[in-house]
């Protein structure tokens, strides 16, 4: 069972990019997932999630209308899309699935959540 995560990069402001989180040894249907990032000294924050069995989809404040989360089913896949990136969003992603249907804020809690993938950093220059 294990989650992994890429896509990350250098790009410059106003640029994008696309996460990929990939699943293997479980299928991530049955899962909500989310996208999770820390810059150095901050702490972990949530930002977006999907969640599972309906795919209503949750995003921090800070990337809303920036960002968008979706699945791919037959790849076994959740993708996050960052546009308009900026170098607030410089930090290492990461993406964790868990068998939780969350309500409200509870999305963003990391102790929810089954299995985490290993990071990919991303960095915005300005």
């Amino acid at each position: 069972v294990q989650l992994q995560a890429f896509g990350g990069g250098l790009v410059q402001t106003g640029g994008s990019l696309r996460l990929s989180c990939a699943a293997s040894g479980f299928s991530l249907d049955y899962y909500t997932v989310t996208w999770f990032r820390q810059a150095p000294g901050k702490e972990r924050e949530g930002v977006s999630c999907i969640r599972r069995s309906d795919g209503y989809r949750y995003y921090a404040g800070s990337v809303k209308g920036r960002f968008t989360i979706s699945r791919d089913n037959a790849r076994n896949t959740v993708y996050l899309q960052m546009n308009s990136l900026g170098p607030e969003d410089t930090a290492v992603y990461y993406c964790a699935a868990g068998v939780v249907r969350p309500i409200q804020n509870s999305w963003a809690s990391p102790g929810v959540y089954d299995y985490w993938g290993q990071g990919t950093q991303v960095t915005v220059s300005s």
